[in-house]
């Protein structure tokens, strides 16, 4: 690090749990983030000042007017720009130092099992299952470290998938892939505007710890969030050995 970035990063720096060592790994680091949206504008916002060396940000959407209530990378005077331009600007007013690659597509397939397997760590900000359970399967065959998050009305929740171990669960753990789960869109349901804030900023922060190495991470744990009554919970998410994505497989005889 040259004397600005370790003026910039100071802060972690000083922190006995990060030092220089976790602040370097952090601008060694490469964070997808698939969504640019309610999630992904806080939690790539927070990355981004905090240091990580490349964030890939993918979206295939343009930003609308009632993205703005929510979507905080985005501006009133963008509105109709793809939502990935529109975030990387913001990012780079953030910090100009890092490297921020925009991708507007729909990952899938062999797009997308090249980008998670070139990453540090996955952070799911996108809105609905089949898209969620693509990228879960891609960390899961890339042994990449997955952060989970999801907001509805006034409901968030946040997880951690760590398949680098092979004893954590998987995001199919959880919600199995061959059950059938009904997407509920903000745009039918409404979302409380700063539950999304919350829930990205806690993406960025898991994250962040499990780059450095620090902490405990929510590998194994759902935290749900009550906004309504700003209330916490956390309940235990066990390995499923059934599991049709990290389960075990018995070969017949």
């Amino acid at each position: 690090m040259n004397d600005a970035q370790l003026l910039r990063y100071s802060r972690h720096i000083l922190l006995d749990q990060i030092g220089i060592e976790g602040q370097q790994a952090l601008l060694d680091a490469h964070v997808l983030v698939i969504g640019a949206g309610g999630l992904g504008s806080p939690a790539a916002m927070y990355l981004a000042a905090s240091g990580v060396g490349k964030l890939t940000l993918v979206d295939d959407d343009t930003v609308d007017l009632t993205n703005l209530q929510r979507q905080i990378a985005h501006t009133t005077q963008r509105v109709g720009q793809p939502k990935v331009l529109s975030a990387r600007e913001t990012l780079t007013g953030i910090n100009p130092e890092i490297a921020i690659v925009a991708l507007q597509e729909r990952l899938d397939g062999t797009r997308l099992a090249e980008l998670v397997l070139s990453a540090t760590a996955v952070l799911d900000c996108t809105d609905n299952f089949a898209t969620r359970h693509a990228v879960n399967r891609a960390c899961v065959a890339a042994k990449v470290p997955l952060v989970s998050g999801a907001v509805i009305r006034f409901d968030g929740q946040v997880s951690v998938f760590d398949p680098r171990t092979g004893t954590q669960p998987c995001y199919s753990c959880l919600f199995p892939q061959e059950q059938q789960f009904t997407d509920e869109a903000c745009s039918s349901m409404g979302v409380f505007a700063p539950l999304v804030g919350v829930v990205g900023a806690m993406q960025a922060a898991e994250a962040l710890k499990l780059i450095m190495g620090v902490g405990v991470s929510l590998a194994g744990r759902l935290l749900l969030l009550d906004g309504l009554h700003m209330e916490w919970s956390s309940m235990r998410v066990a390995r499923d050995p059934g599991c049709a994505v990290c389960g075990v497989v018995v070969l017949p005889l």
